[in-house]
């Protein structure tokens, strides 16, 4: 497991006591292995729902409402798919919480993004994501193997 943080230095200044109030985000997320795979159309197949990760159900928090593709997501806990496809994923928040990803309820999607997906020069051997700050907010950074996407979140 692993976990990410909106700011990126959030924990840094929260054991420092200079945090001031609660991150932005966080996203707790299992971090599978390549081990020689072809990742997508083959481990995770295009067209179908994905987990991001593995074992326990990916979940991105929000401390806050935030505006993703000009829509605003609630401030909240979602598990976080993905239906990945060769150029675009589609992202979906989804609040069935504690179902280790494994019994997806699509009707329980209450936020869908598409996003553009982007080859990578660098190989990453297992998921990563990771909050990269940007203008007026940042964005979650999702990559395996060679394929890289981002999730565009303003606040």
């Amino acid at each position: 497991m692993d976990i990410a943080y909106l700011p990126e230095d959030f924990p840094v200044l929260k054991m420092s006591g200079k945090a001031t109030g609660e991150p932005v985000a966080r996203v707790i997320y299992s971090r599978p292995a390549k081990d020689g795979r072809t990742i997508f159309g083959n481990v995770v197949k295009y067209g179908t729902y994905w987990r991001l990760g593995a074992n326990e159900g990916t979940e991105l928090e929000f401390f806050r409402d935030v505006k993703i593709q000009g829509r605003t997501v609630k401030k909240g806990r979602y598990i976080l798919y993905s239906v990945p496809y060769q150029k675009k994923w589609t992202i979906k928040l989804n609040d069935d919480l504690y179902t280790w990803g494994l019994s997806i309820h699509s009707a329980k999607d209450i936020y869908s993004f598409d996003v553009p997906v982007t080859t990578s020069p660098n190989v990453y051997e297992v998921l990563t994501m990771k909050f990269e700050s940007e203008e007026n907010g940042a964005r979650l950074m999702m990559a395996w193997d060679s394929v890289r996407t981002y999730l565009p979140i303003n606040f």
